[in-house]
């Protein structure tokens, strides 16, 4: 089990994490921890509404991670999750070879359709058509990552000669996650993808939106079978990567001792089902409360998982 844990940059009031310094002091104790990789996630234009009744405003993903990156030489660069219908795939194309390339190599573009739809309307993209919008980038973004020049014709974008440089180090391009829980999502990411990133989830993720439920192991593992099954139907040769946080949550500290032995074995279940990356968010009151919190995930509960 390898672990990515959240940088703690989607606070309404920023304060001291959204500064260089404050991004490179986490990241370095993320690194120090002994932990795989870290996380962003990805809100371009989110309505007040939404802020308001409990959603976090963010850094841009590439931004923060071009950040993280100068911070540690070693730590995994991940979007959990980028919403790629948002953006040209061009743009995104060039941006995260760009991260890619600075890097070294270490970018995993975690990607979803997302579900908010006043922030669809803001960036002009239908919310309705976000499913086919996403399938047409990816497969753009495979071609662009070659570094040949770009031949498209599809339903939304065109290209005659387009050529996207630099070329990712990776002879294989940038590693693709496709999140959600739905049937079509896990397709999306057997077809398409190298991973699946499904969420967490009891029913209802808001007010306005909906997901299949994930809430249970059985449900897991039905949803890892459903994958392995369409792998086989369409010949899909490569393992899947799978990368999901915990099902009963993740907010532990050193104040809750009690909880490491279930944190472990949860784990544990994870890794039994197929799971290979996990993430985790950790309480953040401050930035030096965040570091002694990771210390302390990275000793109790991280070094104790079979990797």
């Amino acid at each position: 089990m390898r672990f990515s844990c959240s940088l703690p940059l989607d606070e309404n009031t920023p304060g001291e994490f959204h500064t260089l310094g404050g991004i490179a002091e986490m990241v370095q104790a993320i690194d120090r921890a002994g932990l795989d990789g870290v996380f962003v996630t990805d809100h371009p234009a989110p309505s007040g509404r939404w802020l308001a009744g409990g959603g976090h405003a963010t850094l841009d993903p590439f931004v923060a991670l071009t950040a993280a990156a100068a911070a540690s030489p070693r730590l995994q660069l991940q979007t959990h999750i980028l919403v790629l219908a948002y953006r040209n795939p061009f743009v995104v194309a060039k941006a995260a070879a760009s991260l890619d390339a600075l890097a070294g190599g270490r970018l995993i573009l975690g990607i979803g359709t997302g579900y908010l739809k006043p922030e669809y309307a803001a960036v002009g993209v239908s919310f309705d058509d976000r499913g086919a919008i996403t399938d047409e980038s990816i497969r753009i973004l495979r071609e662009a990552w070659t570094g040949e020049p770009v031949q498209h014709e599809g339903p939304r974008f065109t290209a005659r000669d387009a050529v996207i440089l630099p070329r990712p180090p990776r002879a294989e391009g940038i590693p693709i996650w496709a999140g959600g829980n739905a049937a079509p999502a896990i397709r999306r990411a057997v077809a398409l993808c190298d991973g699946w990133s499904p969420f967490p989830v009891a029913g209802v993720v808001t007010k306005t939106a909906r997901t299949d439920e994930l809430s249970t192991i059985a449900h897991l593992k039905e949803k890892i079978a459903y994958a392995r099954a369409y792998g086989e139907e369409i010949g899909r040769i490569k393992p899947l990567t799978i990368c999901m946080g915990r099902l009963d949550g993740d907010a532990l500290a050193p104040q809750d001792p009690a909880g490491v032995a279930q944190a472990i074995d949860a784990y544990g279940e994870l890794a039994e089902a197929g799971v290979t990356w996990t993430t985790v968010a950790l309480p953040s009151p401050s930035r030096a409360a965040f570091a002694e919190n990771v210390q302390w995930f990275g000793e109790e509960i991280a070094a104790k998982v079979p990797r």
